[in-house]
């Protein structure tokens, strides 16, 4: 399906923005223009400077701001020696698939001195997204906020804040991610884990040589600020807390849920979560830190470290400027929850619920057209004859969904789709169950061999589809964040153990589910989704075929549309 493996071998901000064209077009909102440079740019972090790929040498990278109904257009010049592309991670692209960005999916890479124009509008989104690079591992610093906000007149469906401050999480590594990501995939070993997390681009205090590369926060007294939190990292769910401060969460994914408060945030790679956060009435005598470290279940290592911002009250203005820097106020720390703590994970997940209102209405489908069931795990793979794999008997290991690991193709799915020259390029025969049945999350079987292809399931426009997703024991349980493209989900269920197709689905939420384009498969569980098919084009695991209508079309690729 559109789903990206985010694990397993697979500063303030500053936004860039020019409205070359503010009137108001056929979709009602404004076209809005940016230019994206990508090119090489040296960072100096954890006492180590090294050249990184940048978008106009800003880590993280430009924010996107629009409304909703406005359209956007991207340009991407790359200047890197690297072929790169750019994923709008949750936007829609309602008929603009050619714009999903998705190398060798959607479209081939935008090589070396070449450029693409990534053009889509903004449907029915309102609320935090993300950008980044949809290509090897050149998303670990190409990214950077979407920020929608609401039509003109239109308010939030929570108290106005006074401020908003877009907050992301990133990982750093020492060494050059390419190289290390490459060295993964001829091995079959999992790469290195990173050398640090990061809000905003910077480590924080708690890391060697980094006291200065700490984001800090400075709040006024009695305010309501929105934080808008995006987890940017590849591999690693956070927690995320603020000493002696309540959150209330009020998005998820762009989608208004029912408030709720919460003094730990979990936040899956891919995932994006609004949190408004109500000072204190009258300025404290402390600081408080702002931390976040992973959330990790499986057996594979992981970067055990805890990256951290500082929450800073502004100090009441009869205090003289000259002794404001004298002022040395204790910092107080959060406290977060064990790095393998399932039962909050599953607890705080269950707390997200749709707003549901006539306005902002979960339209959940009721009546299914399709069902499938799809084992989420590991397994391993014959070396290839070229190489020399470090595992079993000179394998490797590879992430699979029943029992399929994918193979990206060398031309894009999308073209193949609409050109019909599909040929070769892939097939139409992905399993909609596993390939037999075993206790998913008991005992392995013997044979953990898996296949390799590029499959896809074939939907008919407007397909209502129910979809579980089961974890394995393969190896080693633990929870696999997965992202669909083209679509939104409910997550109409969720649970530990092996999912029970007579007994679970009547415990199924099909009233105010969670409406997510990511989710964080449970360690050891299963989970529950349905959405509707109604994006035509091609994803990873998915082909969503036109309807009979104009409007019900994929239409023709751009012009520029880079060649492979």
């Amino acid at each position: 399906m559109g789903f990206s493996f985010v694990k397993h071998l697979l500063v303030v901000l500053i936004s860039f923005w020019v409205f070359a064209d503010p009137a108001f077009a056929k979709h009602g909102g404004i076209t809005r223009h940016y230019k994206f440079d990508v090119r090489m740019q040296n960072v100096t972090r954890l006492c180590q400077t090294k050249s990184i790929v940048t978008v106009n040498g800003q880590l993280p990278g430009p924010q996107i701001t629009a409304r909703e109904g406005d359209r956007v257009i991207i340009k991407v010049v790359n200047h890197v020696q690297y072929n790169l592309t750019v994923h709008w991670h949750g936007v829609r692209q309602l008929r603009s698939g050619w714009a999903d960005g998705p190398a060798y999916v959607t479209q081939c890479p935008i090589q070396t001195g070449q450029s693409y124009v990534y053009n889509f509008t903004v449907t029915g989104q309102r609320g935090t997204l993300f950008w980044h690079a949809h290509i090897s591992w050149l998303r670990v610093t190409v990214y950077g906020p979407i920020v929608i906000l609401p039509k003109r007149g239109v308010p939030y469906p929570f108290p106005q804040p006074y401020k908003e401050v877009p907050i992301i999480f990133g990982e750093w590594w020492k060494t050059d991610t390419e190289i290390l990501i490459n060295q993964a995939m001829q091995t079959g070993l999992a790469p290195n884990v990173s050398d640090a997390f990061t809000i905003n681009g910077l480590p924080g205090h708690l890391y060697n040589c980094s006291a200065k590369d700490t984001f800090k926060l400075k709040v006024k007294p009695g305010k309501t600020y929105l934080l808008r939190l995006i987890n940017a990292a590849l591999n690693d769910e956070l927690f995320f807390s603020i000493a002696n401060h309540s959150l209330t969460v009020v998005e998820a994914d762009a989608v208004y849920t029912k408030p709720f408060k919460t003094d730990t945030v979990l936040i899956t790679p891919g995932q994006t979560t609004n949190v408004l956060l109500k000072t204190k009435r009258h300025s404290p005598n402390a600081t408080f830190l702002m931390a976040a470290r992973p959330y990790a279940t499986g057996p594979a290592a992981f970067d055990n470290t805890t990256t951290a911002g500082i929450l800073e009250y502004h100090l009441p203005s009869p205090v003289p400027k000259s002794n404001k820097n004298k002022i040395h106020l204790p910092l107080l720390k959060p406290s977060l929850p064990i790095f393998n703590d399932t039962t909050f994970a599953a607890n705080f997940n269950k707390r997200v619920r749709s707003l549901a209102t006539p306005n902002f209405p979960a339209n959940v489908p009721q009546k299914i057209g399709r069902r499938f069931f799809f084992t989420v795990g590991l397994g391993i793979m014959g070396c290839p004859q070229s190489q020399t794999c470090q595992g079993p008997n000179n394998t490797r290991v590879a992430a699979a969904v029943n029992n399929v690991s994918f193979v990206m193709p060398t031309t894009a799915l999308l073209q193949a789709h609409f050109f019909n020259q599909n040929n070769g390029v892939y097939t139409t025969d992905f399993p909609a169950n596993p390939p037999f049945n075993f206790n998913y999350t008991g005992t392995p079987p013997a044979n953990i061999m898996v296949s390799s292809g590029t499959k896809v399931v074939v939907l008919p426009f407007n397909t209502s589809v129910e979809l579980v997703l089961q974890d394995t024991s393969i190896i080693g349980a633990e929870s696999h964040p997965l992202h669909l493209h083209g679509f939104n989900f409910f997550i109409v269920g969720q649970g530990i153990g092996n999912f029970d197709p007579k007994k679970d689905p009547a415990k199924f939420n099909l009233v105010d589910p969670a409406e997510r384009n990511t989710v964080g498969v449970p360690s050891g569980g299963w989970i529950a989704i349905r959405f509707l098919a109604d994006n035509p084009g091609i994803y990873i695991y998915i082909t969503n075929y036109d309807g009979k209508g104009r409007k019900q079309k994929l239409p023709p690729p751009p012009s520029d549309l880079p060649k492979c």
